[in-house]
């Protein structure tokens, strides 16, 4: 898979199939997007390379606490958002947002998080799981 912001300052490409692939309903991203939900690919941590430009990161609160804020990647010219919901800490996957893919056909979404932050005028799919907040462990 490959992507990158709109202004093309930044491109990326994905070497592995995607972990997961779901929709964050939570009101951080309903505000960072602009829109209901942000739909994510996670996808490990070593297939994801950039091809071209840097991101700067910002950091937002997590329902996990201060002690874990997640990180936020954006274009630094266009402000295009392509990564979310990392963390401080090292994980072994990271999220990339699908709207930042070449090809945003392939996103399905298996399930949503945060259904309970979902908006009365947010349709959700009745046929995908509901978190309503972060899934189980």
């Amino acid at each position: 898979m490959t992507g990158g912001c709109v202004c093309g300052a930044v491109r990326y490409e994905i070497s592995a199939k995607p972990l997961a692939m779901f929709c964050c309903h939570c009101r951080t991203c309903q505000i960072v997007s602009g829109g209901a939900y942000t739909p994510i690919v996670l996808v490990p941590n070593k297939a994801f390379k950039l091809t071209q430009g840097a991101i700067k990161h910002h950091f937002t609160d997590s329902k996990r606490g201060e002690k874990h804020p997640h990180k936020r990647g954006f274009c630094t010219d266009c402000g295009s958002r392509l990564t979310g919901g990392e963390s401080i800490h090292p994980r072994p996957w990271m999220a990339v947002t699908a709207s930042s893919l070449d090809d945003p056909s392939i996103f399905k979404s298996q399930f949503d998080i945060f259904a309970s932050h979902a908006q009365a005028w947010d349709r959700l799919d009745p046929n995908v799981p509901k978190h309503a907040e972060y899934p189980p462990k």
